[in-house]
């Protein structure tokens, strides 16, 4: 399935278990938010791997991170229950708190590194070392750029509540968009979105970061 054909509606608010070609008995499953499929399958495609599978979780979940670590638990039991014993998570953080990390250890399970995606395609390091100077950011991914609308003026109830716009916003002073592709209609829907939110616009070009990394080595474990 070509990344371009995943319905990013479905991503966002269902979970979707996503069809990998050449990968008809898998090993290894891969969990992870739904709106990091499109880069996960792109991965996977681009480096040939296989025996892998990837479920991915609504990601209208971050508007409630706390069912992150319980969902993402149901996932690995159901999978051990169909017999596929190496199991990798790619989630961040994701403001579960370190619940998602106890989940992982007592599930026997590792997980992408960091507290959210937005560190990881910048590079931890990176990210870490701009953390000063960005504290007035607000990140968009290629997905979010896609999605703003859903998840992010409708899913913070601004289309009811125009006015919420300055109250979350008061203390942003620009929107970074991470692009993981060179897409000049995403750049155009993110630049439309800091317009919207009345911030200014920088994009910087991350790849897939430590993704491509993750999902690579996840697919040498189950050798």
């Amino acid at each position: 399935m070509p990344p371009a054909m995943l319905a990013d509606t479905a991503l966002a608010e269902s979970a979707v278990t996503v069809s990998i070609p050449h990968s008809t008995t898998p090993t290894i499953l891969l969990i992870a938010c739904g709106a990091l499929a499109r880069e996960i399958l792109a991965v996977i495609e681009c480096n040939g791997l296989t025996g892998m599978a990837l479920e991915c979780l609504p990601a209208t979940l971050h508007n409630r991170p706390e069912h992150i670590p319980e969902a993402v638990r149901e996932k690995i039991r159901a999978a051990r229950g169909r017999g596929i014993e190496t199991v990798h998570v790619v989630y961040a953080d994701c403001g579960t708190g370190g619940r998602l990390d106890r989940v992982c250890e007592e599930e026997g399970v590792t997980r992408i590194a960091g507290p959210h995606c937005y560190a990881f395609f910048d590079g931890l390091d990176d990210f870490a070392a701009r953390a000063d100077e960005e504290i007035g950011a607000f990140f968009l991914t290629d997905f979010l750029a896609r999605q703003f609308e859903t998840l992010i003026w409708k899913g913070m109830g601004m289309d009811r509540h125009p006015d919420l716009r300055d109250l979350y916003f008061a203390h942003y002073d620009r929107v970074v968009y991470l692009a993981q592709t060179d897409d000049p209609a995403l750049d155009a829907k993110a630049r439309a979105a800091a317009d919207r939110l009345g911030l200014r616009y920088e994009r910087r070009k991350t790849g897939y970061g430590a993704l491509a990394d993750f999902v690579q080595r996840a697919a040498s474990s189950g050798c």
